[in-house]
C-alpha cells in the first residue's frame, strides 16, 4: 500500500491479482485470536451490511435518466466528476443510510457507493445497446435484413466493430420479453431488473482509518492486513468495530517489488478469500516494430494450433519451424458430458416445478431442492474445467512465444463467430468453446514478457494457400487425396508452389503472415485497450505470402549406405550395473520405467519421450476413469522444431 512503482525508460505498469486465503485473525483490543470460522463470520456481518446498503442505493437510480447521468462524466453544474465511482456518486449527492439503529462509519459508506457505482457504469454499455436494438426493431426478430443490421449497428454508439452475437443476443432476449408481455420493453432497466448484489468488501475505496495493508520487511512472501469489522451482526455504536489483524501469505506469483493494494475480501465455503491487487514493472509492449511474429489459429478438435514466422529486411515472410499444438479432446469431452448433464437436470426441476406450482409443502419439494443444489454443483465444475482449461492453453501460447523469441502474438478475431448451419453436435461445440477467456488470460500472460497480442480479421485464413494466396483442395487426409473432406489442405497450384498440410497449419501461417505485413495498421482500442487489425488492405494481404526456403542440393554423390538386413539384437551392448537402482531388477533399454506397473497419480506421473500420438479411434478418457485430472487430457505437441524441409534452421524450441 505504500510506496509508489518507479518505471525505466522501456517499462510499463502491469496490475494483476493474486488470490490469498485469511486463515486467522487477532483481535488487537482483546489480544483474541480469531479463528478462521469466527473470521468469516465477522467478515461476514460487514459484507451483509454492505450488500444491504448497495442494494438500496442501487435500487434507487436504477432507471435510465441516472445512468446516463453518471456515464456522462458531469454533474448539473457541468463539473467533472472523478474516475473513483464512491467519488462520483459523492459528487451527484447520492448517498444511502444504514438501516436504523446500525452504525457504521463513513469508509463503509464508501465501499458501499464504490460498488454501486461501478454496477451503474456497467449497465450504461447495456442501455446503449439495447436502445440501439429497440429504436430500430426488425421485422423478423430472428433474422434481419442488410439494411436492417446498418441501421441496427448505426444506431450503437461504436457499433460498426460490435460482434453481431451481441446485437442477436440483445434480440432474443427482448424477443422474449415481447412474448410474454405483449410488448416490447422501454429500455434495459425493465428488460433485466435490479442485478444481484454480490456478498464482499471492496477495501479499495477506504483509507487508513478502515484498513492497512503492509507487506513484511524480512520476508516479502508475507504481508499484514489491518481492518476493523463489527463484533455483532448489527453493530450500534463505533465500539461495536474493533480493528483485527490478519495475516497473508501471498503467492509466489507476486514480485518482491511489486506495490500491494487494499484487497477485496470474499466469504466462500466459511473462508475468507482475498483477492490482493499488485502492480509492477512489466517490459513495455510496441505495436509495431515487430519481425518474428507467433501466428495462433482456432481449432474444433484440436483446440489451438501456433507456429512462428520472420519478417526479413527484404521484406520476404519465411517460417520458423512446423508449428505445434495444442489439444484438449479430453477436457472438452469433460465438458460436454457435464453440459448435457446439467440439461437433464434443468428439465427435471421445471417438470417438478410444474408439479409443485405454488404448493409449498408437495411432496417434491425436497427433491426440487436438491436437484438446485446439484445443478449448482454442476455449474461451478463446468466453470473450474473452463477456469483450467483456458489458463493451461493461454501458458502453453504465450510459451511458445517466448521460446521462438516473438515479440507478437497474432490471434483470429473470431467474436462474429456464429455457430450455426453446421448440425446440432458441431454447432454445441463451437459455441461452448472458451475463446474469449483463452483471449483474456493469453494478453494477462504475454504482459508479463512485454510480448502484444494482435487480433486480426479471420476473412479467407483456412480457405487460401500460404504461400502463393491460392484457393486451396480440402480432403480428408494427406493418404486420401480424392475424398473430399476438410483436415487436409492441397494447393492446386502445383507448378510453382504445391504446398500440402493440415489445414489448421496453413491458417496459423495465414494469420501470422497478415499480422507481420498490417503492422502499421494496429490500433489500440479505447473500450478496452486492446491491439486489434480492423481489416485488411488488398495491397497488404498480397506481399503476405511465405518464401519457400531450400536446404540445399540434396542429390546423390555416393553409393547408399548398406543396411543389415536382420535387425540389431535387443541385448543390451553395454554392462548391466553391479546392483539394481529399485526392486524391479535390472533396467532394459527403452525409456519406460520398469518400476510402475500401473498409472501413477498425476503428481508422479512419468511420460515417455512422445507424450502424444495422432488417435485413430474415438476418445477414451483413461487418465479421468482412472482419476488422474486435467493434465492427462490436455497435450501438447511434442517438439518437432528442428531443420525440416521449407523451413530454416535458426529457430529454436517451441516445445
Amino acid at each position: 500500500m505504500s510506496g509508489k512503482l518507479r518505471l525505466a525508460e522501456g517499462e510499463a505498469a502491469r496490475t494483476a491479482c493474486a488470490r490469498a486465503l485469511l486463515r486467522t485473525g487477532v483481535d488487537e483490543e482483546t489480544g483474541e485470536v480469531l479463528s478462521a470460522a469466527v473470521l468469516a463470520q465477522r467478515v461476514g456481518w460487514c459484507a451483509d451490511l454492505v450488500a444491504g446498503m448497495v442494494a438500496a442505493l442501487i435500487g434507487e437510480h436504477w432507471n435510465t435518466a441516472d445512468v446516463e447521468v453518471l456515464a456522462a462524466g458531469v454533474n448539473a453544474g457541468g463539473r467533472r466528476l472523478p474516475p473513483n465511482a464512491w467519488m462520483a456518486l459523492r459528487r451527484l449527492g447520492w448517498t444511502v443510510a444504514p438501516p436504523g439503529g446500525v452504525r457504521v462509519n463513513d469508509r463503509v459508506v464508501r465501499m458501499v457507493q464504490e460498488q454501486a457505482g461501478r454496477a451503474l457504469r456497467s449497465a450504461a454499455w447495456r442501455a446503449d445497446v439495447t436502445a440501439g436494438v429497440l429504436a430500430t426493431w426488425p421485422a423478423d426478430p430472428r433474422k434481419r435484413t442488410p439494411v436492417e443490421w446498418e441501421q441496427v449497428r448505426a444506431s450503437i454508439p461504436g457499433g460498426e466493430h460490435l460482434p453481431s452475437g451481441v446485437i442477436k443476443g440483445r434480440t432474443r432476449q427482448a424477443a422474449a420479453f415481447l412474448t410474454a408481455n405483449g410488448r416490447v420493453p422501454a429500455d434495459v432497466f425493465e428488460l433485466e431488473g435490479v442485478p444481484r448484489i454480490p456478498r464482499m468488501l471492496l477495501l479499495a475505496a477506504c483509507d487508513r482509518q478502515q484498513a492497512t495493508l503492509e507487506r513484511c520487511a524480512t520476508d516479502p512472501g508475507r504481508a499484514l492486513l489491518r481492518l476493523q469489522l463489527p463484533v455483532r451482526p448489527d453493530p450500534r455504536a463505533y465500539g461495536d468495530w474493533t480493528w483485527v489483524a490478519c495475516p497473508i501469505i501471498l503467492p509466489p506469483t507476486v514480485p518482491a517489488g511489486a506495490v500491494l493494494h487494499l484487497p477485496t475480501l470474499r466469504v466462500m465455503g466459511g473462508r475468507v478469500r482475498a483477492d490482493v491487487a499488485f502492480t509492477h514493472a512489466v517490459p513495455n509492449a510496441q505495436r509495431t516494430g515487430h519481425t518474428v511474429g507467433l501466428g495462433v489459429d482456432w481449432g474444433v478438435n484440436t483446440l489451438l494450433s501456433a507456429g512462428a514466422l520472420r519478417l526479413q529486411a527484404d521484406g520476404r515472410i519465411t517460417a520458423l519451424g512446423a508449428g505445434a499444438q495444442f489439444r484438449a479432446a479430453g477436457v472438452l469431452a469433460k465438458q460436454h458430458r457435464l453440459r448435457r448433464h446439467g440439461e437433464r437436470l434443468h428439465t427435471k426441476v421445471d417438470h417438478y416445478q410444474r408439479l409443485i406450482g405454488l404448493d409449498s409443502r408437495h411432496q417434491l419439494v425436497g427433491k426440487h431442492a436438491v436437484l438446485r443444489d446439484e445443478i449448482r454443483h454442476v455449474s461451478e465444475r463446468r466453470q473450474n474445467l473452463n477456469n483450467a482449461l483456458a489458463w493451461a492453453a493461454a501458458r502453453w501460447t504465450v510459451d511458445q512465444a517466448i521460446v521462438a523469441g516473438a515479440s507478437v502474438i497474432y490471434v483470429e478475431d473470431l467474436r462474429s463467430l456464429e455457430a450455426r448451419g453446421m448440425g446440432v453436435t458441431l454447432n454445441t461445440r463451437l459455441s461452448q468453446q472458451v475463446r474469449g477467456q483463452i483471449v483474456d488470460r493469453m494478453r494477462h500472460l504475454a504482459a508479463e514478457a512485454g510480448i502484444a497480442v494482435v487480433t486480426v480479421p479471420a476473412r479467407n485464413t483456412s480457405k487460401h494457400c500460404p504461400q502463393c494466396l491460392t484457393p486451396l483442395q480440402h480432403r480428408k487426409a494427406p493418404d486420401r487425396p480424392t475424398v473430399a473432406g476438410w483436415k487436409w489442405a492441397i494447393c492446386p497450384n502445383t507448378g510453382s508452389c504445391g504446398w500440402q498440410g493440415d489445414r489448421d497449419h496453413g491458417a496459423w501461417r495465414r494469420i501470422a503472415a497478415r499480422g507481420l505485413t498490417h503492422q502499421a495498421k494496429t490500433v489500440t482500442d479505447k473500450t478496452n485497450g486492446h491491439m486489434i487489425i480492423r481489416a485488411v488492405v488488398d495491397t497488404l494481404e498480397a506481399t503476405a505470402v511465405i518464401t519457400r526456403t531450400s536446404r540445399g542440393d540434396r542429390s546423390k554423390t555416393g553409393p547408399t549406405r548398406h543396411k543389415a538386413t536382420r535387425p540389431a539384437p535387443r541385448r543390451r551392448r553395454a554392462p548391466s550395473p553391479a546392483r539394481p537402482h529399485g526392486q524391479a531388477g535390472k533396467r532394459p533399454e527403452g525409456h519406460a520405467p520398469t518400476d510402475r506397473t500401473r498409472l501413477p497419480r498425476a503428481a508422479h506421473r512419468h511420460q515417455g519421450v512422445n507424450t502424444i500420438s495422432t488417435p485413430t479411434t474415438g476418445h477414451r478418457p483413461r487418465g479421468a476413469a482412472l482419476g488422474a485430472g486435467f493434465h492427462l487430457n490436455a497435450h501438447a505437441t511434442p517438439p518437432r522444431w528442428e531443420t525440416i524441409p521449407e523451413t530454416q534452421s535458426d529457430s529454436r524450441s517451441l516445445s
